[in-house]
């Protein structure tokens, strides 16, 4: 992977985490169309450190809150129903999910999961699924008021997206919206959500590759993620904007669009059609 190459996916990687789009999927098809290949769930896991780095920086004031009040119920020095504290479990427990299914599916996230058939439909199907949830949600609902059963179904809802295609995000604010979240409680906690599970999976990579001795591009690897913190910030900032004022159906007809180009590369082949990995 050329320097240039990073540059590009650390771009995507940027621009498409937060967006309900799916990161992993337009890694998968960018690396492959500019010659580097799949890039693979390891670089995509380091990469998305970066992206989680903006997260911290952007939401530092909510998570600083949410960290000193969870450890301060702990030692019994505030009420342990304090919101932010609560907050703090909510989080833990809608990483669950993730955590155990990312393990327990680990090969076939890496090899499998990642064929274009599967990108291109799962573009489409979480497509419809935003769309509706979007459209018919109650959207009444804030933060406040997120119980411990919607912060498990939150987390289930986030495991999807260890299939490329679907979006964390996009998986997430879904079920949100779907739960009679407002679009802003919805990607709030969608960020806020992902920063263990992200976090933990990236650094599990980053060892993991490590240990066993795997020829990873390191130099690219950084050059990537460094770009990916940058853009991610910018799109954070912007995507919290847009939608205090704007439907996600931009997103919706954008997921439909991909996913017709990735059956048409897929067709014409341009694409693999069983696996991005090569297996």
């Amino acid at each position: 992977m050329s320097w240039f190459d990073a540059a590009v996916l650390g771009l995507v990687q940027g621009l498409t985490e937060f967006l309900p789009i799916s990161s992993s999927g337009h890694l998968a098809v960018v690396g492959t169309l500019i010659g580097s290949s799949d890039p693979g769930a390891a670089f995509t896991a380091i990469a998305q450190l970066g992206t989680e780095a903006a997260v911290l920086i952007y939401f530092r004031r909510d998570i600083a809150r949410i960290i000193t009040a969870w450890v301060n119920a702990l030692r019994g020095r505030i009420p342990r129903n304090d919101p932010d504290a609560r907050m703090g479990w909510l989080v833990i427990l809608g990483t669950i999910p993730i955590s155990v299914l990312g393990l327990v599916f680990k090969d076939a996230i890496e090899g499998g999961l990642r064929g274009f058939l599967v990108i291109g439909t799962t573009l489409w199907v979480f497509a419809l699924l935003l769309g509706l949830a979007d459209r018919f949600g109650r959207k009444e609902r804030t933060l406040d008021q997120l119980s411990w059963g919607h912060g498990l179904l939150f987390g289930l809802a986030q495991s999807m997206a260890l299939i490329p295609g679907v979006s964390r995000s996009g998986g997430t604010i879904t079920m949100g919206l779907l739960l009679g979240y407002t679009r802003e409680a919805a990607a709030r906690f969608s960020f806020l959500l992902a920063v263990p599970a992200v976090v933990l999976s990236g650094f599990y990579q980053l060892f993991d590759e490590i240990g066993s001795g795997a020829q990873v591009p390191w130099v690219a690897t950084g050059i990537a993620t460094v770009v990916a913190f940058v853009v991610g910030y910018a799109v954070i900032a912007w995507l919290m904007r847009f939608i205090s004022t704007h439907s996600y159906t931009v997103f919706v007809v954008y997921r439909l669009v991909a996913a017709a180009a990735v059956y048409a590369l897929v067709a014409f082949g341009a694409l693999p059609a069983l696996n991005a990995s090569g297996f």
